[in-house]
């Protein structure tokens, strides 16, 4: 079994995150417990394993009998409040056993006939627990019919249910059921709780391993508990026993020879050296880097240079020797390579985004150092000349001037045109040419048509409408 799943926290005081732990705590050691709980966040950060702890707070046995031996709210508010985890109640809420307890796929169950079932089965008293417990995750997934339906039960819940709602994208859930809930925030883990929670794993796993890696996998683990549990696992597994050294993972990870790359990549796109960029990228690949991993560093630091820029921070490793690239080139890089990034699940080959993503840079730094040489021809005169079909002559000159004034309204956009060509236009319809999919995919967005069309209409005089075509090889 992963660590990540057999090391979930099973009581309050497991949990790794300092402020998810003092506001359970305080909440379930109230009289008065909420009827239902909004936890947000991110993922990997331990939301459905909280909701199973509140689950089993509420229904332990051992800690019924507690309270109703009680005899005064102070006995109450001062009992013990973690839960045994070895009476039937626990034991089947951590194996998924309990029919009163209920995880729901909020993506899966979203439409309104299944919270209207859900509406229905809440009437209904537990069969066996203190409390039916309803644990929905990714409520936000819900429609807005269905979450009209879920706040008419949460308005006058029956006192035997409390609902966990999860979710990762909190300003999609409605205000009014957002103020119907306690809401508990779950926050990137810091390093010292990402350490804990380690700890936690290596003591019960009897492993060796230095505090600087534990220290160090938390650095690669972006905040998440889930991350870093698997990259653990991943180095124990290579460890095969031995004592494991912050060494030993840099190796792993190739952390120590990533940074080097990632000047060399940025330089390469900072000179548009289409050719380095791309011999770098099938070495990193020979050498087994990971892709995702490396990308993540590179998109962090170019969002660094940016930050330096603007003056907002003043340290960037790649500042000095990459000085070439200006504030609009790092903000258009960041853009194209966060797009790149996007498309990495979907990839055939796991460098070839990256791959594309170059070669898009390339070339459209290319077109544009072709254009401007051209720029002095034209000088005004496409709007007159667009009126009618214009001459092959012209196709240049028409398309820099689009780039010109989509640049007013959206940078990005604009270096995406950098890299198409006009492909042809017969004063109904511009068609544009590229010769990479998710230029493609970016130029037919909604927004983009619109921004297309109100430029050609400002250099033709009249309405004309924008398809966009890939380049045939």
């Amino acid at each position: 079994m992963v660590f990540y799943r057999k090391y979930r926290p099973q009581k309050i005081e497991e949990l790794d995150s300092s402020s998810v732990r003092d506001l359970l705590f305080s909440v379930l050691s109230s009289e008065d417990i909420a009827h239902a709980f909004l936890f947000t966040g991110p993922k990997g950060l331990g939301k459905t394993s909280t909701a199973r702890i509140v689950a089993k707070a509420v229904n332990c046995e051992r800690l019924v009998s507690q309270r109703l031996a009680s005899s005064s709210k102070a006995q109450k508010l001062n009992a013990n409040i973690e839960p045994c985890n070895k009476c039937y109640q626990c034991t089947s809420i951590t194996n998924g056993t309990n029919i009163d307890v209920l995880e729901i796929d909020g993506a899966s169950n979203r439409g309104i006939d299944e919270i209207r079932d859900l509406r229905e089965k809440v009437r209904l008293s537990p069969a066996s627990a203190k409390k039916k417990v309803y644990i929905i995750d990714e409520v936000h997934m819900l429609t807005t019919e269905a979450f009209n339906a879920l706040l008419k039960t949460l308005e006058e819940p029956p006192l035997h249910v409390i609902f966990v709602l999860c979710t990762t994208e909190p300003h999609k859930v409605p205000a009014t059921i957002v103020s119907r809930c306690f809401h508990i925030p779950f926050k990137k883990a810091t390093t010292d709780e990402l350490v804990r929670s380690f700890e936690r794993i290596t003591e019960k796993e009897k492993l060796i391993i230095d505090k600087e890696a534990l220290n160090f996998i938390a650095s690669l683990s972006d905040g998440s508990f889930r991350d870093g549990a698997k990259i653990l696992e991943e180095v124990v597994l290579l460890s095969e026993g031995a004592r494991i050294t912050k060494e030993f993972v840099e190796v792993k990870y190739q952390i120590s020879n990533i940074k080097n790359q990632i000047s060399k990549v940025i330089e390469f796109l900072s000179k548009k050296n289409t050719h380095g960029g791309l011999k770098l990228i099938s070495e990193l690949v020979e050498q087994g880097v990971d892709m995702k991993y490396f990308m993540e560093q590179v998109i962090g630091e170019l969002h660094e240079m940016l930050l330096v820029e603007v003056g907002i921070s003043q340290t960037s490793e790649f500042r000095i020797q990459n000085s070439e690239l200006t504030i609009e080139e790092i903000k258009e890089l960041v853009e194209l390579l966060s797009k790149a990034y996007g498309e990495l699940k979907y990839a055939v080959l796991p460098q070839l985004p990256l791959e594309l993503a170059i070669v898009a840079w390339g070339l459209a730094k290319r077109n544009t150092q072709s254009v401007d040489k051209k720029a002095s021809l034209h000088t005004g005169a496409s709007k007159s000349a667009f009126r009618a079909e214009p001459p092959t002559s012209q196709m240049d000159n028409f398309l820099q001037e689009l780039i010109n004034r989509v640049k007013m309204h959206n940078h990005s956009i604009a270096g995406i045109l950098r890299g198409c060509s006009l492909k042809s236009y017969d004063n109904k319809k511009i068609v544009l040419e590229t010769g990479y999919k998710f230029h493609k995919e970016r130029l037919e967005e909604k927004k983009t048509i619109e921004i297309l069309e109100k430029a050609i209409k400002e250099i033709s005089g009249k309405p004309v409408g924008v398809s966009v075509v890939l380049k045939l090889v």
